[in-house]
Order: structure tokens, then C-alpha cells, then sequence
């Protein structure tokens, strides 16, 4: 049986609350795809979160992980293309680390590639009626270091990679865009069954010039 690992993040700071945990413990309680769903919320720290995923990667060897984080700002779903081997914290995780131009990994490659079909699940989500964009950026905080993590965890032929999302209605501060949490939760689901599906990557651009 195939197995498939999706994780999102508890709220970070003062936050009430994370879309990214959130939307996904809402796909877990409605699960009936091919495959065998584990659902995980990880902390916002550096440390803990890398280790919980090291850890469920091992215990069930997933075939496809899906990651998952708040980008409050953004107005879409950001399926991201690269991670970097770099910490760079500007402000303290939940636990109080504040680590700064340091690698996620000592003795790794600088950057690492997601493995899952990018602009395919960006174009399919944004045919549910979401939207949607590739990402060439995932920071240097907390997602970024569970993306490379994920990304030097999993065995060869994984599909893995990161999504961030924004915030869900009634949870941003200020004017920050906002999506309601079904559809946030309906981008994963579309994420997680083009890529079991086995979809091969689109070659339409979707570079930025800056």
C-alpha cells in the first residue's frame, strides 16, 4: 500500500492559530484516497519539527511527503520549487532558537529540488478554482528547514515537497489575504492526488525575472 505523509505546523508566536495544521487535520478527517494517509502538526521549532519528521519518515517510509506552513502576506497557495541548505532566522522560533547562517544540514549540497511535480500541482489547483502559483522561495525559517529535512530524509524515487498557504478567513491580521480553510485543505488534497496519480511535470513557464 502506498503511503502518503502530510504535515502542517501549530500556531506560531501568539498566533491563535496555523491554516497549515488546520487544513491539514481537515483533508486527514476526510480521507478516502488510494493510499494510506499519515497527518502530523509539527511545532514551529527548529530542532523538534526536523526531528518529528526524521522520525516519521523512518517509521513509515512514506512514498509521497507533502509539507505544509503558513506564508501569511501571500494571497495563494505557493507550491515551492527549492529549498536551500540555510538557516537564517530573523526573528526566534516557539522555542527561542534564533539561529543565523547556519546550515539546516552541515556537509549537504546547498539547495535540493522538490521531487513532486511542481507546476503540475500548481496548474491543477489553480483548475479547482484556487488559487495558485510556483514559488521559487520558502525563506529561511522553520518551513524552509523542514523542506530540506524532508528532502534528505526520504529514499530515492520519493516524491516530496512543500506548500505554503495563506491565511485562512477570519485568522489574518490587519488586511492580509486571506482564502476560506475548505479550499486551503481542497489545494492539498489536489496536490496530494496529482502526485500519486504519477503526474510528469509541465514544461510551462512559470520563472520570475526578479
Amino acid at each position: 500500500m502506498t503511503t502518503v505523509l502530510l504535515t502542517g505546523f501549530q500556531p506560531f508566536g501568539g498566533d491563535a492559530a496555523n491554516p497549515s495544521g488546520e487544513a491539514v487535520q481537515l483533508v486527514a478527517s476526510g480521507w478516502d484516497g488510494p493510499a494510506t494517509l499519515i497527518a502530523a502538526v509539527l511545532p514551529v521549532t527548529f530542532a523538534g519539527a526536523a526531528a518529528r519528521l526524521r522520525d516519521l519518515i523512518a517509521e513509515h517510509r512514506p512514498d509521497v511527503v507533502l509539507a505544509t506552513g503558513l506564508a501569511g502576506g501571500r494571497a495563494a497557495i505557493g507550491v515551492e520549487r527549492i529549498a536551500v541548505n540555510l538557516i537564517d532566522a530573523r526573528i526566534p522560533d516557539n522555542a527561542g532558537a534564533q539561529p543565523v547562517d547556519e546550515p539546516s544540514i552541515p556537509g549537504a549540497p546547498p539547495a535540493a529540488f522538490a521531487t513532486l511535480p511542481v507546476k503540475a500541482v500548481a496548474a491543477a489547483i489553480r483548475d479547482a478554482g484556487i488559487p495558485a502559483e510556483v514559488s521559487h522561495t520558502a525563506g529561511t525559517f522553520v518551513c524552509n528547514h523542514v523542506f530540506f529535512t524532508a528532502l534528505s530524509a526520504v529514499a530515492p524515487g520519493t516524491r516530496a515537497g512543500f506548500v505554503h498557504v495563506p491565511w485562512a478567513v477570519g485568522q489574518a491580521p490587519g488586511d492580509e489575504p486571506e482564502l476560506p480553510l475548505g479550499d486551503i485543505a481542497r489545494a492539498l488534497r489536489v496536490a496530494l492526488d496529482v502526485t500519486l496519480a504519477g503526474a510528469p511535470e509541465t514544461r510551462s513557464p512559470a520563472g520570475t525575472l526578479h
